[in-house]
């Protein structure tokens, strides 16, 4: 009988051979001693405080036979005997740093320098020979080594590396914090962020170390991210390593290590972080010993941070290095299913239920990039001692994603399996998902903000960092994507001015102000008010929006505004380079909604023409209009889209000439000031009826005596929107 190979089958098969003939993480190790050759101690800082004892020391390591100087610090209770000792390494660019949480519970705490920037004071001294363990190394005329070496030649040798560098380099500063008089060897722990926690995984493998912490880095980088060769993409494809790339992924890469890894490894990440894909660092588990400790945790949106993972480092390392009694939770068991209806489902059994405190499950839909994956919390019902969650989808063709953060009452939290299915592939499933408009009530999906209540009970949110601002990437999702012919509505609420820069993607931007106010206002941003700055090209569509961010101009403060209801409304189907004002309903002009301009001077909004005061009309002040100059006209495109206009036109109290001012609809007159001066006008309100009019003009002539002086207003210039429109997203209108 004869046996059916598939093509992708013979295709890892002849992967897998020629692997066989690359060098694992034991053979780039086994000639390695990083007890070997004197320290050379040189303690460039010595103290006791508080009852810490704290230095900082250069110590000698050998790599390839050639000797460099690290830069060590390092801190323990003064006076201890038998402290466990913990390593803590820094992350890309970063230096060495004493977490003195631990040290004060008891840890000796060690950090060193692999980065050799020698911005600082003290660094780790890399001779030329090794030039490329600068992380700056191009700035100082080397490169740093992965799979090509600096004359582009692919790697053959993994010990010629930077990762080996920076591995060795760690492990030397391992036996240093063993060498120290205070420290109990038989009790060694680690951690390391971002990455440092790629190198954790090395560490892992170092006999003496009982447990490590490897905070988002985990490999999956090199070729997999580099190349954006993603686990999920629809059809799948990836490109053909190359010579350097097949030694570095397996001698150097953090997973080739998880088969050979003795100490127990928690893995703390966020689902959008920079790093290797996190579906992949879920799978690096499957490689490890049975008899290894292993767990890790996702922040759902996380990008970089860990906030939301609890004690789960602290209780990691108490139970696996001292020995403590510590709860951890047992492993949970998912798996998606249709229900009766056709509809996918999370089904969710959490180890120790007894003792959990939350469950939150997550969906995200299609994105093979994980970095760019949208996560939406989803709700769920609990039956007995399982969790089950409805899954909608748009598509059943897509890829659908989804797992759980289980909180425990000691504050651990652990993440179940990745999943990741085609739920057509399932059986006969149905597409329910629905587009929403709504984009975030309350917080949402934004970044760095905190909940905040504003005048009249309305919920919505703070930004926290002024410098950073905040973002979501909500926008991405199908669920909340922008319809065509969309404009973006949000309120806000805010009692002092503030200028903010709103961004989308990477190039869209616009500078948006925010007037102030004892209520709730209201503002329309349309697609094209977005531009390339260096370019002046607008954007196309909200649809295209898939990340949009809001921070402070300079002098501003983001965090006195409280933003609330981001949603899509119909598109006014002006073309503007500023958004509409609408409060309480009414859409307050501005030039940039005109349709055509023509002035003898300039358009301001809400400020009399020369842009120094308030509009003021007969003795009274308006926050809002336009000033003009004679002769001005001004037409703005009402599609038939409004019910009423109303505005207070007349002479402006900052100048003495005479005007005539006129309303035109559809390019027939409807009002008329007569020839009027500010001593002998009384300015009103206008009302009019503008149903079915598809054009609004304001005129303002000289009145034939020339136009010294002629400066004029249309104060509280206001339209009134029908209360039903037949193209609007927004079911509420």
């Amino acid at each position: 009988m004869k046996t059916l190979i598939s093509l992708a089958s013979l295709i890892f098969l002849s992967s897998w051979l020629v692997a066989q003939d690359l060098p694992r993480p034991p053979d780039v190790w086994k000639d390695y001693n990083p007890d070997k050759g004197d320290f050379k101690e040189q303690i460039v800082l010595e103290e006791t405080k508080d009852g810490i004892y704290y230095k900082e020391a250069y110590i000698s390591a050998y790599v390839n036979g050639i000797e460099l100087r690290v830069f060590c610090k390092y801190a323990v209770k003064a006076g201890a005997k038998k402290a466990p000792g913990l390593m803590n390494t820094h992350g890309w660019m970063g230096g060495p740093s004493i977490d003195f949480g631990y040290v004060k519970e008891g840890w000796a705490v060690l950090s060193h320098d692999y980065s050799g920037l020698t911005k600082r004071t003290h660094h780790t001294k890399y001779p030329d020979s090794l030039g490329h363990g600068h992380m700056d190394a191009r700035d100082k005329g080397f490169k740093l080594i992965y799979d090509r070496m600096p004359d582009g030649s692919q790697t053959t040798d993994p010990k010629a590396t930077s990762h080996y560098l920076w591995n060795a380099i760690q492990r030397r500063a391992l036996s240093y914090l063993l060498a120290q008089k205070e420290v109990d060897s038989r009790r060694i722990g680690a951690k390391g962020y971002s990455y440092g926690g790629t190198i954790m995984w090395n560490m892992a493998m170092d006999s003496r170390v009982k447990a490590v912490v490897a905070y988002f880095g985990i490999g999956w980088i090199t070729y997999y991210r580099d190349r954006s060769v993603w686990k999920y993409n629809l059809p799948f494809s990836a490109v053909k390593k190359s010579p350097g790339q097949e030694l570095f992924l397996s001698a150097l890469a953090p997973q080739a290590h998880a088969p050979h890894i003795t100490a127990a490894t928690l893995w703390l990440s966020g689902t959008n972080d920079h790093h290797g894909g996190h579906e992949r660092g879920c799978d690096t588990f499957k490689s490890f010993k049975a008899d290894v400790p292993w767990d890790f945790a996702m922040q759902a949106r996380g990008h970089h941070n860990t906030e939301k993972l609890g004690d789960d480092t602290k209780i990691w390392l108490e139970k696996h290095v001292l020995g403590k009694d510590r709860f951890w939770p047992q492993r949970a068991k998912s798996k998606v299913v249709l229900n009766a209806d056709g509809v996918p489902e999370l089904h969710l059994t959490p180890g120790n239920p007894e003792q959990i405190k939350t469950v939150e499950i997550y969906k995200c839909l299609k994105t093979a990039n994980n970095i760019a994956r949208v996560w939406s919390d989803v709700d769920s019902t609990r039956v007995g001692n399982s969790w089950v969650a409805k899954l909608a989808v748009f598509n059943v063709d897509d890829y659908l994603f989804s797992y759980a953060n289980i909180r425990y009452k000691n504050n651990s939290v652990v993440s179940s399996d990745f999943e990741a299915v085609i739920p057509s592939s399932l059986g006969k499933a149905v597409a329910n998902a629905k587009k929403s408009d709504m984009i975030s009530e309350g917080t949402g999906q934004w970044k760095d903000v905190g909940p905040a209540e504003g005048v009249g009970g309305v919920k919505g949110f703070r930004p926290l960092n002024n410098r950073l601002g905040t973002y979501s990437r909500q926008f991405a999702d199908p669920q909340w994507q922008a319809p065509r012919n969309s404009d973006l509505s949000f309120k806000f609420y805010c009692t002092q001015p503030q200028k903010l820069k709103f961004a989308v993607n990477k190039g869209w931007e616009a500078d948006i102000e925010m007037t102030a106010s004892n209520d709730w206002q209201t503002m329309l941003i349309p697609a094209d008010q977005m531009r390339i700055p260096a370019k002046q090209i607008a954007l196309k569509a909200w649809s295209l929006a898939e990340i949009i961010s809001i921070k402070a101009l300079k002098g501003a403060d983001i965090t006195k505004v409280i933003f609330a209801d981001f949603k899509w409304v119909a598109s006014t189907g002006t073309s503007s380079k500023a958004p509409a004002k609408v409060v309480d309903g009414k859409v307050y002009l501005n030039q940039y909604m005109a349709s055509k301009t023509e002035t003898f001077w300039q358009v301001m909004d809400d400020k009399s023409v020369e842009g120094k005061k308030k509009i003021s009309l007969s003795g009274v002040t308006y926050d809002r209009g336009l000033g003009v100059h004679a002769n001005s006209k001004i037409v703005f495109p009402l599609d038939g889209e409004y019910s009423k206009f109303h505005v207070v036109p007349g002479p402006d109290d900052a100048h003495n000439g005479t005007v005539e001012m006129k309303i035109l609809l559809d390019g027939k007159q409807v009002f008329s000031s007569g020839l009027v001066t500010k001593a002998s006008y009384k300015a009103k309100p206008v009302s009019l009826s503008v149903k079915g009019a598809k054009e609004l003009t304001l005129i303002v002539t000289d009145g034939g005596n020339g136009k010294g002086g002629d400066h004029a207003s249309w104060a509280d210039a206001y339209l009134i929107p029908l209360k039903t429109n037949p193209n609007s997203n927004d079911k509420k209108d």
